[in-house]
């Protein structure tokens, strides 16, 4: 909701009881305006105003129903009554103005519509009115002086809030355009880049085709990097899909492919289908419910665990490494942690492989981690394998 509606909500009620408050003045002092003035003069006036303010009641529900034209109308029926008043009233028995405190919504209108400057053109006319007709006495100034400051401090207001307003929309913009690059980097580099860096790897060094093939590979590689980086990429809903999705075989996995992210999953059936002959997983006896995209972005997030596994450590066609995935159903939290046998990381690669643009680590993984409330953290000893901790919240 914008900021600005409860303010022409309060605008549009202060006009109406201001009204009812200038008809209830008139009545109170009905007598002094037949012993000594103009009763004809007063009654249509406040007449004038009642259906003014009937005919205009819509006008300040909202910035866009709250013309120029109106605010020049409205702000001219206050000066009318206030240069009006001393003929009604000649022998200034009454004290208040015939609109009294009503001139004051004119001048809110002007602040809430166009800001201070604005405000402070509408009171400075009302306040000549004012001192016209009641001259410069200590009482008239400071009522003066009261409206004009009111109306600057309200339409100064009015402006910051709008300017926060417009800054934070665009930061929610630019946040909602962040994640979904992140999102699209995530899809891209668990199956366009693995592949292209699975044809680099094993590019034949004799054969002069397979050369040339893996340093086109290569060079598309970095390209695709560097579009990641700077913003989503064209075409991306036309990706293959990802190599670290959920398993296919995986129950419920139609319903989490389609975007269903109400009812759960049972996280432990998820997992399981990821274990192979060099992958051993171990969890509880029972499930491990989680809501369907939880359990989606946690699954696809260890098979980029196990994709580095492969390509650091071995390689899923049994030459060499292993790795364990072992879940815990805690009572607050549920924790999957992948281990392996492969010769560790050493001390500062995974902040100069993000540094690169290799994603496995900050997209693939602790960016998906993020997405769903979780923490991804790396125990890595050389020679000794490296452990993954991928720890998600229950909601």
């Amino acid at each position: 909701m914008s900021v600005e509606r409860p303010l022409w909500r309060a605008l549009t009620g202060y006009r109406a009881i201001t009204t009812a408050y200038a008809v209830g003045l008139l009545v109170l002092a009905w007598g002094d305006y037949t012993d000594s003035g103009r009763p004809g003069v007063a009654v249509g006036y406040i007449a004038v105003l009642v259906v003014w303010t009937a005919l205009t009641i819509r006008r300040t529900l909202g910035a866009d129903r709250c013309t120029p034209a109106f605010l020049a109308g409205d702000l001219t029926v206050a000066v009318a009554g206030i240069l009006l008043s001393p003929v009604a009233d000649p022998a200034d028995a009454v004290t208040p103005t015939l609109p009294s405190v009503w001139v004051a919504g004119s001048v809110l209108a002007f602040a809430v519509k166009a800001g201070w400057r604005w405000a402070a053109v509408a009171s400075a006319v009302v306040g000549a009115a004012n001192l016209a007709t009641a001259g410069f006495g200590r009482a008239t100034v400071h009522n003066v002086l009261l409206v004009w400051l009111a109306s600057i401090a309200i339409g100064y207001v009015v402006e910051v809030a709008r300017a926060s307003e417009r800054t934070l929309a665009r930061a929610l913009r630019i946040e909602a355009a962040t994640r979904e690059r992140e999102r699209l980097a995530r899809d891209i580099h668990d199956g366009v880049l693995q592949v292209l860096t699975m044809v680099r790897r094993r590019a034949d060094a004799e054969d002069p085709a397979a050369v040339e093939l893996g340093r086109l590979a290569e060079e598309q590689e970095q390209a695709l990097r560097r579009l990641i980086h700077g913003g989503p990429p064209p075409g991306a809903d036309a990706l293959p899909a990802p190599r670290c999705a959920p398993n296919p075989a995986a129950p419920g996995h139609r319903a989490v492919e389609e975007g269903a992210d109400e009812g759960e999953t049972d996280l432990r059936a998820l997992l399981a289908r990821r274990e192979a002959a060099r992958v051993t997983f171990s969890a509880p006896a029972g499930r491990v419910p989680l809501p369907a995209g939880t359990a989606r972005e946690l699954d696809a997030a260890v098979g980029a665990a196990l994709d580095n596994v492969w390509h650091h450590a071995g390689g899923p066609d049994g030459s060499g490494g292993r790795a364990w995935i072992l879940l815990e159903d805690e009572p607050g939290e549920v924790v999957v942690t992948v281990r392996d046998d492969g010769p560790g990381i050493a001390p500062g690669r995974l902040a100069a492989a993000e540094a690169e643009g290799r994603m496995g680590v900050s997209l693939s993984i602790r960016g998906r981690l993020r997405e769903i409330g979780g923490t991804a953290t790396w125990e890595s000893v050389a020679g000794q394998g490296t452990e993954v901790e991928l720890k998600v919240p229950k909601r």
